[in-house]
């Protein structure tokens, strides 16, 4: 070995000079340790065995001592060495456990403290939360063995070094990856309405009225959401909460619903025993669990216009033979609807994220009643996704996924085949940096891009395999049981940082020919090979990830590497947020079918207004919607919350109009989901301050009443 003036690379990142001596000391010491005897001759000569070079790491040197010690026959000198390494190793683990633990301690939040993966929805920091966190590193590094040791089985050493590279070096990111869970799922709920939770581990039985039927949904909900790393949807709750009324009181009990049923002191109507069920089931699911690090269930439920209810459910048919009953299910929707929309003016209320889904036919919706009434909804304050479809292709199983459903029949064992479905996994492309990389390096960054999503396919598959595998073993319940289809769970590419890209090749983010033939282009790709992978146990597809934690470390990473990054978190929207140029139709179309149209995992977008509109505003909205092909979307306007006497207004304003106080909160979605946003993590909570919120002077949208389309129309454009 030739001595030079080299540095090193520490375990992290810094560099130092490097010392022979050290090597040496370390060498002598583990000879010491097992009474082997040496002289400087026999040091020099492994030494001499080494290949040190500039920037070499140190854990490369160590292993070069391993080798060379062993090399010359001292194979107990370098079993001690080994173990040397390996006791070291786990002190600098604990040392750096215990300064996660002070620093965590003394965090503003539980998302500022975590390391690994922010998330607002964990809105305490205490023993139990700090519990959950310490043992994620681990899970990292046995998730990412377990899987490079699959795709080196199949697909050789080469794909496995590339696949750890890209990681390491923050061109893609395993979303997850502190949970050995597969994603999330939108599960059908007929096992358990037939079986009870027995075939998931479970020990209560079927339910057999409304009172059962209550507690024991609020039950399997907690058990499913144990075995899953991120949302569960329940698209049938409503459908089966429903039936279970109906076998109580009647098929008509919505045309009773004043009439009173409780023979207690409290006479209860039909009405209010609903809605005491509601809050029972909606305030139990909000509450903090220990199966997820002390965060409520990601629980999400579905609403529906009666042709999309149709197309899904109409060949439906519960235990004793009967079938849904429309009337008294769209009574049911709406009046849940109602009741959380009021009962969030009293407490933060989180879940369900509510989707309603909506057929749309010649750019209006086919269904004028439910049209009208989510306008209503939202012109009275309410918060809630609209998923719009020319048929019914899907269901939400997260905030945002689309799964493209071809087959939406119903079969005993599966229950409800078009419902159990989901994302299995969900590997993340950050094209900000992978387009940059292949421009600053002179290549061609389509075929750089393709390269890496080839990549991401093959980690994707050897994961499916890895799955598998524990399903083979039943380690997965929720697939056995028939909660969730293991053929309609999806291989899931992310994608992040791409309007970051776009800003980078000099494109104008605004809706133009340029930046939409960009967008098609770099989604294009993804979707190709989406559909080259898919086998019969295999489907893939692409989704604008809602990004909580990654949008952030994506932005530091990359400003770190000297990549060009022209905000602090990337989002997970074809516009800037930060954008104040863009009127609500232009947003719109940035979210309409040129540029969705291979994002067949969903992008949602988040119409952040600084004011509700009027309900004819909101309809006129909708119909702009469907004619734009922007197939799921939801308006923000932040709700106030006052930390002094604990009000909630759904305006956003300045000061608590009860008490006066201007020491307020706002509610507003992280991402997916409402939460305070002293709950965000602080970078989220800087990218939060970010967002414009449109005024009236951006509605520059003509609304036309429905029974005058085509023949008058009055301009709604109000000055701020």
């Amino acid at each position: 070995m030739e001595i030079k003036n080299f540095t090193i690379t520490k375990r992290d990142g810094s560099k130092e000079k490097f010392s022979l001596d050290k090597i040496m000391n370390a060498i002598l010491k583990a000879f010491e340790s097992v009474n082997e005897p040496t002289d400087l001759g026999m040091v020099s000569k492994i030494l001499s065995d080494l290949n040190i070079h500039n920037d070499i790491k140190v854990e490369d040197i160590q292993n070069q001592v391993e080798e060379a010690l062993m090399k010359e026959g001292f194979y107990k000198v370098a079993k001690s060495f080994i173990v040397y390494r390996q006791q070291h190793t786990e002190d600098r683990e604990t040392v750096e456990k215990i300064k996660f633990l002070t620093d965590y301690c003394v965090a503003q939040n539980a998302a500022t403290g975590s390391k690994f993966d922010a998330n607002a929805n964990v809105e305490n920091k205490n023993i139990a939360t700090l519990i959950g966190e310490l043992p994620k590193q681990g899970f990292i590094r046995l998730n990412r063995r377990m899987l490079v040791d699959r795709i080196k089985k199949m697909y050789g050493k080469e794909l496995a070094d590339e696949y750890i590279n890209l990681l390491t070096h923050h061109f893609i990111y395993k979303n997850d990856e502190t949970n050995l869970a597969n994603y999330c799922a939108s599960i059908t709920m007929y096992p358990w309405l037939i079986g009870g939770t027995t075939s998931i581990g479970g020990n209560s039985t079927a339910p057999t009225n409304l009172k059962s039927f209550c507690g024991g949904f609020i039950n399997m909900v907690f058990m499913v959401s144990s075995m899953l790393a991120g949302a569960c949807a329940t698209p049938e709750f409503l459908m089966y909460m429903n039936y279970f009324i109906q076998k109580e009181y009647g098929k008509d009990y919505w045309k009773r619903a004043d009439e009173v049923v409780d023979l207690s002191l409290r006479k209860r109507t039909i009405d209010k025993v609903i809605t005491d069920d509601f809050e029972q089931i909606v305030y139990s699911l909000n509450q903090p669990t220990g199966a997820r690090n002390y965060q409520a269930v990601f629980w999400n439920i579905s609403y529906y216009d009666r042709p999309y209810f149709e197309s899904l459910f109409g060949n439906f048919y519960f235990p004793d033979g009967s079938q849904p009953d429309w009337e008294s299910l769209s009574w049911l929707q709406k009046r849940f609807m109602k009741w959380f929309n009021q009962e969030r003016l009293k407490t933060v209320l989180t879940f369900p994220v509510e989707t309603m889904a909506l057929l749309a036919e010649n750019g209006e919706c086919k269904d004028k009643e439910w049209g009208d009434y989510a306008a209503k909804m939202y012109a009275e304050g309410h918060s809630f996704f609209t998923y719009m479809s020319n048929n019914a292709d899907s269901l939400s199983s997260c905030c945002r996924l689309r799964n493209e459903i071809q087959d939406n029949g119903f079969s005993y064992t599966l229950g409800a085949g078009g419902v159990s479905t989901g994302s299995k996994s969900v590997l993340t492309i950050n094209l900000n940096r992978c387009i940059q990389y292949a421009v600053n390096h002179d290549l061609d960054y389509k075929e750089y891009l393709e390269h890496v999503i080839v990549l991401c396919h093959k980690v994707q598959m050897a994961y499916n395999e890895n799955l598998k595998e524990l399903l083979r073993n039943h380690m997965l319940p929720l697939f056995d049981a028939g909660y969730i289809n293991i053929d309609r769970q999806y291989l899931t590419i992310g994608i992040n940082g791409l309007v970051e890209s776009a800003e980078f090749m000099g494109l104008d983010i605004t809706p133009n020919e340029d930046y939409k033939k960009f967008v098609q282009g770099v989604l294009g790709l993804i979707e190709k090979h989406n559909k080259a992978f898919r086998t019969k146990e295999a489907m893939f597809n692409c989704e604008m990830i809602p990004a909580e934690n990654v949008g952030v470390k994506h932005a530091k990473w990359d400003r770190e590497d000297g990549y060009f990054v022209p905000r602090d978190c990337y989002n997970s929207y074809f516009y800037r947020v930060e954008d104040n140029s863009l009127t609500i139709l232009d947003k719109f179309k940035l979210h309409g079918a040129p540029y969705i149209e291979h994002l067949t995992g969903g992008s949602a977008l988040h119409m952040n207004l600084e004011e509700h509109l009027s309900e004819a505003q909101y309809r006129q909205l909708l119909r702009t919607a469907a004619q734009e092909g922007c197939n799921y979307f939801t308006f923000n306007i932040p709700n106030t919350v006052c930390n002094d006497c604990g009000h909630i207004d759904k305006r956003y304003l300045h000061e608590c109009p009860h008490c006066h106080s201007t020491n307020v909160d706002y509610l507003t979605r992280v991402i997916g989901y409402m939460k305070r946003v002293s709950n965000f993590s602080a970078p989220r909570q800087d990218e939060a301050h970010r967002r414009f919120y449109a005024g009236q002077n951006k509605y520059t949208i003509k609304t036309t009443a429905p029974s005058e389309a085509g023949k008058q129309t009055k301009e709604c454009k109000q000055e701020a």
